[in-house]
Parts: structure tokens; C-alpha cells; sequence
């Protein structure tokens, strides 16, 4: 997730994060999270979950020719 405009509370797992315009994160979304505007106004954010739901993003390795 990248935060575009405002301050995101991320919740994840214990910690209890604040993330500014600009900032991103990435984790596995099996690790229980909550995320949300903190009190200081309204939060824009962008989210990219992959298919599995095991990482925020993945990449792809690119097989060599034997």
C-alpha cells in the first residue's frame, strides 16, 4: 500500500503503525491487519493485493533456457 494524500493507521499484526503521504508498505496479508484515517482527517490510498493474498505484490521469475 502507498499513501497518497493524509496519514493511514496501519495495524498489523501488534504493531500499531502511522504511515504519511508518500510512505508505502508491503506484508504478508495472512498476518491479521486492520488499516484506516487516523483522527487528523481523511487518508488517500493506493492498495495492490496479488491473487494468493500472500504478498502485496510478486514477482516473477523468469525461466532460463537449458
Amino acid at each position: 500500500m502507498y499513501v497518497l494524500n493524509g496519514t493511514l493507521r496501519l495495524v498489523l499484526g501488534d504493531q500499531d503503525l502511522r504511515l504519511k503521504a508518500g510512505e508505502a508498505a508491503e506484508f504478508d496479508t495472512r498476518t491479521p491487519h486492520w488499516f484506516g484515517a487516523t483522527s487528523a482527517g481523511p487518508v488517500e490510498y493506493l492498495c495492490l493485493v496479488g491473487r494468493q493474498g500472500e504478498r502485496a505484490h510478486l514477482r516473477a521469475v523468469v525461466p532460463t533456457a537449458d
